[in-house]
């Protein structure tokens, strides 16, 4: 049975071509095969083939859903009734008796949960490791990390175990993993996606997205996710018109500002083949009629908003754990969020809209940003054992210093897949866009991807067992 992605899973349920009996089995079985990759912490195998079983009565029946039947995956940062939510911290967890607004939403699109995906301490650094949970590896190497913190989302999706997963970006933790595992990786718009029962995830920085091989599929879990709680704090209006629309649009020509600035503050060194990856990408963006030039986004002093939200929200997130025994890396940031980062949240957001204009003039003369997603290859697995605080800090901000300025300014990102090093890891690239215009980067992206068909780039192999679905 070799039904493809997210969008034709769920059009052959619908059409009685699959039933999802079949295809939560399948799943299953490639999350059993893939097991050395560490993509899940919990598997729900029993209760999903349970609701696989309920799906195809209903589907039988004449029900019809967005996706009703069709297996998806979430981040274990996110609240499954019945399951703990350590986020990757050893503690005294006890199982929640209600799902996350998000889950709510993908239960009411029809969709089944195999499992939560591995992640690292509070969704802290760009690779899904801890002491307490394990470690995801990537697909394309097992030597190298899928990047984090949704690396066992991206690990899953990347693997063929799930058409599309759930991942949760506070500082380019969609787009890294999706960067290093050949994937679309969605950040929507500040507010699009509720994070409840957590009003204000992150002080405003972290938002939930989908990670899948194609644009349509991603699109189409964003539209399944979309919407407020009526107590989140930031709360938008529904979109115009669905984002799997977009992805099926021309997006018409475009004027795109080629970026390799990172912020002030932020060291690194661009890899070469990376650089010449988005350059490539830039000149295929040129044949497909958009006006390609180089302009920096003045990013002045954004940093000064991520710090306090990043570690006051560290902070909050552990103080509400049962016993936590967190690493000391992570007991440092939640430190640093209680002495200064609490003192200079209400500074942080106050500066928002000084931010949204001065970064935001970029948009008088462009109307998406293409970026590098990280500046260095994927980090091996276990590049920073052992390290402490200050090492790791300045690591992965070494590797990765371009995602995390969207997440201060709340504005959309994509990450695309650019194609593959010489070594045959992945490379990505952002495109980022103003205030609520998810639906331009869409529609981009999937321009991209008829040009590049990247969703037939995958690895050869997952525990000896063929990953193409």
């Amino acid at each position: 049975m070799g039904v493809e992605g997210l969008t034709g899973q769920a059009e052959a349920l619908a059409k009685g071509e699959a039933a999802s009996v079949d295809l939560v089995q399948r799943s299953l079985d490639r999350i059993e095969a893939g097991k050395e990759l560490g993509a899940f912490r919990v598997v729900r195998a029993e209760a999903a083939l349970a609701e696989a079983r309920e799906a195809d009565r209903r589907l039988k029946d004449g029900e019809r859903l967005p996706l009703l039947g069709v297996p998806v995956a979430i981040k274990d940062d996110t609240d499954l009734a019945g399951e703990t939510t350590p986020f990757a911290v050893i503690g005294d967890h006890k199982p929640v008796s209600q799902d996350a607004e998000l889950v709510r939403r993908l239960r009411a699109a029809g969709a089944v949960i195999v499992g939560k995906t591995t992640t690292c301490e509070i969704g802290l650094w760009p690779f899904s490791e801890s002491p307490g949970f394990g470690r995801a590896r990537n697909p394309w190497n097992p030597d190298y990390t899928p990047g984090g913190s949704s690396g066992g989302s991206a690990a899953a999706v990347a693997a063929g175990m799930v058409p599309a997963a759930v991942g949760s970006d506070g500082a380019g933790s969609i787009r890294i993993p999706a960067a290093w595992t050949g994937l679309v990786g969605i950040k929507p718009q500040r507010g699009r996606v509720s994070g409840f029962p957590h009003t204000d995830p992150f002080n405003g920085i972290t938002v939930w997205g989908p990670l899948a091989r194609s644009v349509e599929d991603a699109a189409l879990l964003l539209d399944v996710l979309t919407g407020s709680h009526p107590e989140d704090v930031y709360q938008l209006d529904p979109p115009r018109a669905p984002f799997v629309e977009s992805a099926r649009k021309e997006p018409g020509r475009l004027r795109i500002a080629i970026s390799f600035r990172t912020a002030f503050g932020v060291s690194g060194k661009l890899d070469p083949e990376i650089r010449l990856a988005v350059q490539r990408l830039a000149r295929r963006l040129t044949d497909l009629g958009h006006k390609v030039f180089p302009a920096d986004p003045d990013y002045g002093l954004v940093a000064l908003g991520l710090v306090p939200r990043g570690t006051s929200g560290v902070a909050d997130w552990l103080d509400s754990m049962p016993n936590p025994v967190p690493e000391p890396r992570t007991e440092v940031e939640a430190k640093l969020g209680r002495l200064v980062g609490k003192r200079l949240l209400p500074l942080a957001k106050r500066m928002d809209p000084y931010l949204h204009k001065k970064v935001g003039r970029i948009f008088q003369y462009a109307d998406v940003v293409l970026t590098p997603t990280t500046a260095q290859l994927p980090l091996k697995v276990g590049a920073f054992d052992g390290a402490g605080y200050q090492r790791t800090q300045s690591g992965v901000a070494a590797a990765c210093p371009y995602a995390w300025t969207w997440n201060v300014l709340g504005w959309p990102g994509v990450n695309v897949p650019a194609g593959l090093s010489s070594s045959g890891l992945p490379i990505g690239a952002q495109l980022l866009g103003h205030d609520s215009d998810e639906a331009t980067l869409i529609s981009l992206a999937a321009q991209l991807e008829r040009a590049e068909g990247w969703t037939y780039r995958r690895p050869e192999s997952v525990a000896g067992a063929p990953v193409s679905q």
